[in-house]
């Protein structure tokens, strides 16, 4: 019995989705095929294989290390694999023992910027076919089951902020290298500070239509392109998907940017605020809703009301478990740097109509089939799967509760309303403390992510910084 019969996925679609792939492959004259999964922190990794052996893969999978799964932001393993019980409570994470990721045959892709390679993102599965409890896919995938059982699809759209650099070094000396390495030296493509401006467009045109054709030719839903406030800074955003679909994009749209520009002399970034003279915070806009599975009728639009009473519950669960949500949202130290008040980001748990400053806006109104809510809480490094999963975990809680996200904020930054995490930190302990959370992403889950990022930050904490040389070096 193959690994994907094992696993209980050797269905009918499944079987047509894998026939279709094939048939791709070898229409496209492909000599690679890349296999990717998302790791914990939301970046791909995976390995690639001869065209002739992804028959057996798509049946029986990849293995890889299972350290691959353990490892924090430097790529340092964070859990004592050689020691009995070192790998968090589970056997089969002891001794860097192996896993197998699983091709997805559905998300077949031929890149466009490497005409010879093909891609397919993969689930990530114990050599039993059970699924592997750390793989972030398969977690959300269990959250939107959970809300299926409740009558609901999530609709998701993205709108994604980030930057774009000429690279100048890509620092490939001899003393470079690191856990991590040296960021490389960039330089701008715009000076920034001229919002939306044609100019400022068109001087970064060259590398933007390089990037949209390649996109498009990928597949990807794109929508708009647009120069952001400020220097080297653009947003694109995407039209709205279901349930895996979004996350999927995300993962792929950063993964195929970061290549796309490094292949044509360019750095992108999706860091929320790099350590760059004048440069503005990146965020990740999630627009949302819910779809009823009965009527296929968008579950938020009401006839009389801006927000119907399940969209009211749902943003409540957003707003009530926002600090521990954070955790996932915004899973880096760097993006804390973010919420700042009078900022056009949020600083605090509260919502609004059409109104930039708060943590969730409404948009829409009375018989708008597309009511739907935008939170403006993350930052663009997240983990789609986690950001998403935390998303669904919280508006289920405010709907089973009932939930009242109390009235419109026409003052965010002056509202009476609980302020969103400072740190990473704050987040963590929130997240830790979380009972919802907890029950919708699984105690062992929960505990062995405050793990991982508590690690980031203890490195963090014996690191000498710049501001500390300054404040103390002459003075004292």
């Amino acid at each position: 019995m193959t690994l994907v019969e094992r696993a209980g996925l050797w269905t009918e679609d499944r079987k047509t989705a894998t026939r279709e792939a094939e048939r791709r492959l070898r229409a496209g004259e492909m000599s690679v095929v890349r296999l990717a999964f998302a790791d914990q922190h939301g970046i791909l990794r995976g390995k690639t294989l001869a065209a002739s052996e992804i028959d057996a893969a798509l049946k029986n999978g990849v293995g890889f290390t299972t350290t691959m799964l353990l490892k924090d932001t430097s790529h340092r393993t964070v859990f004592p694999v050689w020691q009995p019980g070192g790998g968090f409570g589970m056997k089969e994470l002891e001794g860097a023992a192996d896993v197998v990721m699983l091709p997805d045959p559905s998300t077949f892709h031929a890149l466009p910027w490497a005409p010879h390679s093909g891609w397919m993102l993969c689930d990530i599965f114990l050599a039993d076919g059970r699924p592997m409890p750390l793989c972030t896919r398969q977690l959300y995938r269990s959250t939107l089951k959970t809300l299926g059982e409740r009558g609901y699809d999530f609709v998701a759209g993205l709108e994604v902020e980030f930057h774009l650099f000429k690279l100048e070094k890509p620092k490939l000396g001899l003393t470079d290298a690191g856990q991590p390495g040296e960021p490389p030296e960039v330089s701008l493509l715009n000076q920034g500070y001229q919002y939306l401006t044609e100019q400022r467009y068109d001087e970064m045109d060259p590398i933007l239509e390089i990037l949209r054709t390649n996109l498009t030719d990928l597949g990807l839903p794109l929508r708009s392109f647009e120069v952001e406030y400020g220097p080297s800074q653009v947003e694109f955003t995407f039209r709205t998907g279901i349930g895996l679909e979004p996350a999927d994009t995300m993962v792929l749209f950063r993964s195929a940017t970061k290549q796309i520009a490094q292949r044509n002399g360019y750095h992108a970034t999706f860091m929320c605020r790099p350590k760059l003279p004048n440069v503005m915070s990146s965020g990740w806009h999630l627009h949302q809703s819910l779809r009823d599975r009965k009527t296929h009728a968008n579950a938020f639009a009401d006839p009389a009301e801006p927000l119907s009473a399940t969209g009211r519950h749902y943003m409540a669960g957003l707003l009530e478990h926002a600090r521990a949500a954070a955790a996932f949202s915004t899973p880096t130290l760097n993006g804390y740097k973010r919420y700042r008040p009078f900022s056009l980001a949020p600083d605090r748990a509260i919502w609004g109509r059409d109104n930039r400053g708060v943590m969730v806006r409404l948009l829409g109104g009375p018989g708008d089939p597309a009511t739907h809510l935008e939170n403006r809480v993350g930052e663009p490094a997240a983990n789609p799967y986690l950001y998403m999963a935390s998303q669904v975990v919280c508006g289920l809680d405010g709907l089973e509760r009932k939930l009242d996200p109390g009235p419109s904020a026409d003052t965010p930054y002056e509202a009476k309303a609980p302020l969103l995490p400072r740190s990473l930190a704050d987040a963590l302990a929130a997240l830790h403390e979380d009972k919802a959370l907890r029950a919708g992403l699984g105690d062992f889950f929960v505990d062995y992510y405050l793990r991982l990022k508590q690690a980031e930050i203890d490195r963090f904490s014996l690191e000498v910084s710049d501001w500390e040389q300054r404040e103390y070096f002459s003075l004292f």
